[in-house]
């Protein structure tokens, strides 16, 4: 970080809270965001967080009062922030995540996309702190792979394998991470094979399983009709991966039968 930037980040932490002018809010907020990003080395980033920018951003991605800009753009700080261990931690015990998947409501999703909020949420995924944190962010994913514009850029940004790990996590992990899957294969070939490659017919499979519960089979089976609806190599990998005549019955109860035989 510049001594210039290093000297004053207290400065804008401070300008980051609730008494601040809107103004100087939104200028504060969006320095700390181009910080993160254009000093994202670890000690820059500790640094940041050791002023004290984690729990205001925290109140600034849930709070009510904050416009759908100021959401996306403290995502994307604490996405940043979050790329190192120590940063994690402290963002997920502050309650980040939940507000993040909260706030990804229809209105707020191309504000929020066009903040750059995808690929600290790719990050969160992939490397959050704990199996909560990791899930939650797959939540949010999960939401805005729904808009077909954004599952090509989700699928590019490297959520795919992660979002693959995920499916051994449990519930309600497991499930998140399922519907983020399924959603980024809605009539989309290109993910379809790619997220076949990266493994995930097999651990779809498993948590059709009498370990999962309901609601885990039913999202695994949905994901498993998007995967094999058009393509015939996930068919038979698919029953490669154990897809047995009892379980067909299973499947058949919503549909799935068809596909395996």
């Amino acid at each position: 970080m510049p001594p210039l930037a290093r000297r004053d980040v207290k400065s804008l932490v401070r300008k980051l809270g609730a008494d601040a002018r809107p103004s100087q809010q939104q200028q504060a907020l969006n320095t700390i965001m181009k910080l993160s990003i254009c000093d994202g080395d670890r000690d820059s980033l500790v640094a940041i967080a050791a002023a004290g920018a984690i729990p205001p951003l925290v109140q600034l991605l849930g709070g009510l009062g904050s416009s759908a800009g100021k959401q996306g753009h403290a995502a994307v700080a604490l996405g940043n922030l979050a790329m190192t261990a120590e940063n994690a931690g402290i963002i997920a015990a502050a309650g980040a995540v939940p507000p993040l998947v909260h706030m990804l409501g229809p209105r707020n999703v191309a504000v929020i996309v066009a903040a750059g909020a995808i690929p600290p949420l790719v990050q969160l995924t992939a490397h959050g702190a704990t199996y909560s944190v990791q899930g939650n962010a797959a939540g949010a994913l999960m939401v805005l792979a729904v808009n077909a514009a954004n599952q090509s850029t989700i699928a590019a940004t490297g959520a795919i394998p992660p979002l693959v790990k995920l499916l051994g996590a449990g519930s309600p992990n497991a499930r998140f991470a399922v519907a983020a899957l399924n959603n980024l294969a809605l009539n989309n070939p290109a993910t379809v094979v790619a997220i076949a490659k990266a493994g995930a017919i097999p651990a779809l499979v498993r948590l059709l399983g009498p370990g999962s519960d309901t609601e885990t089979n039913l999202a695994a089976a949905q994901a498993l009709i998007e995967l094999c609806r058009t393509n015939t190599e996930n068919r038979a990998a698919t029953a490669a991966a154990g897809v047995s005549a009892n379980l067909v019955r299973e499947m058949e109860t919503i549909g799935l039968g068809r596909l395996f035989t």
